[in-house]
């Protein structure tokens, strides 16, 4: 019987040339693919996984079904499936429902074809899956031993849920590994978002004025590489610490009201919702450009734009062009959702190794310790971040010292000191 739903499965052989040329990049994946296909660790352990569909997905979804998991994977994001690699996957056994372009309801029949896999193990990107479970098919949540979340969207979600006394069993914050955060994050989003905006729209960034809402690990990468090409970057906040930081890292920061007089590609990393509102929009200049780089389409206030608009049309595949009732242009990119892969591909696969590196091991950790944790949100154990950090390390051809006996002493101590 069918179990899954794709655009064409006639996509599957262009789609295992792209997972392939995304493996070479990610040698820490395959090395604990390789270990999984010995050991079996994950054997007849149901796993539904709500991620984003592409090349790098594949790769981990390939090491889990290596391990002995039962793999069905649906889309955390309308817009960022790859077509050819949810085909690839189908041909590999891995049951796929996500289509490049679904509608909000394909979206969630996805995810309840996900859950009617009677999952053992959630992971999620943004937190639908587990949301969804909860809301509306707690009975499944018997069979859960625990699940992971990849965003940081999705993790403040999962701890409001916590705190709510919702959560029903333990989920693995992944996104707050330092081998995730520091790298993914940083790197990952900021060399993908200025891709993604540069695909869209073929804009020289040499001179212009990019305003960067947020300054958490995303938006001081995004920063950076728009820097780096030589646009002039502003950056808004609403916490003063980062804002302190953004300042003496040499950047302009202001109220997102004021930079709306001068700003000309506008991008949202924050996680929340109407971060660009309707009287920001009505100060933009003329040909504005909008950009999420987010997880939820929710950062711009996309009806308050609609609202402000006479007209719109398509005028390239991923840009929309609002005129207003004064004749002003806004060109929103990608439906407002996130640019960097409704746009381009997403992160590049070497930054995905370290955070699907810290995926596998944790679900692999979470099935070692079923029955054993209480429901919460809970770090990814130092002993796998670390191990994964000197994998990535040893791929790189990288050695680095070890502390001399002496010198754990030392720090281990508390009388030695001037």
């Amino acid at each position: 019987m069918k179990n899954y739903d794709i655009k064409d499965p006639s996509l599957a052989k262009e789609g295992k040339l792209r997972i392939d040329w995304a493996g070479k990049e990610m040698p820490v994946v395959k090395l604990i693919s390789e270990r999984f296909g010995r050991g079996k660790p994950l054997a007849g352990v149901r796993i539904s996984a709500c991620l984003h569909i592409t090349t790098e997905t594949a790769n981990l979804a390939l090491a889990l079904k290596e391990g002995g998991a039962e793999v069905v994977l649906c889309a955390s994001n309308p817009l960022s499936t790859q077509d050819d690699v949810a085909a690839a996957l189908v041909d590999y056994g891995i049951p796929v429902n996500a289509i490049k372009g679904e509608d909000n309801k394909t979206y969630y029949k996805h995810i309840i074809t996900a859950l009617e896999h009677k999952p053992q193990i959630t992971m999620d990107d943004g937190a639908d899956l587990v949301s969804t479970l909860h809301k509306d098919y707690v009975k499944l949540t018997a069979n859960v031993i625990g699940g992971t979340e990849e965003t940081t969207t999705g993790v403040i979600r999962l701890r409001n849920m916590a705190k709510a006394g919702k959560l029903i069993y333990p989920i693995i914050a992944v996104n707050d590994a330092q081998t995730k955060h520091f790298f993914d994050n940083r790197y990952g989003t900021g060399q993908s978002t200025i891709d993604g905006i540069t695909r869209a729209t073929n804009i020289l960034w040499a001179g212009r004025k990019v305003v960067v809402c947020g300054y958490g690990w995303c938006g001081k990468g995004i920063a950076k590489r728009a820097q780096g090409l030589g646009a002039q970057v502003i950056i808004t906040e609403v916490q003063p610490i980062p804002a302190l930081e953004a300042a003496m890292d040499g950047y302009q920061v202001m109220t997102l009201i004021k930079a709306c007089e001068m700003g000309e590609v506008f991008i949202t990393t924050t996680g929340d919702t109407n971060v660009i509102d309707k009287a920001h929009i009505s100060r933009m200049k003329d040909g504005a450009i909008l950009a999420n780089s987010g997880h939820f389409n929710v950062e711009i206030n996309i009806p308050a734009l609609e609202s402000l608009a006479k007209s719109k049309k398509r005028i390239r595949s991923s840009v929309d062009e609002y005129t207003l009732g004064d004749g002003r242009r806004i060109y929103l990119l990608s439906e407002g959702r996130l640019v960097n892969l409704a746009a381009a591909e997403g992160h590049p696969a070497s930054v995905m190794d370290m955070s699907f590196a810290n995926q596998a091991l944790c679900v692999e950790y979470l099935t070692k310790m079923k029955g054993k944790l209480k429901p919460a949100v809970y770090p990814v154990p130092e002993k796998i971040d670390q191990e994964v950090g000197k994998l990535k390390l040893a791929s790189m051809n990288i050695t680095i010292d070890s502390l001399t006996k002496e010198q754990k002493k030392y720090l281990e101590s508390w009388e030695l000191g001037t």
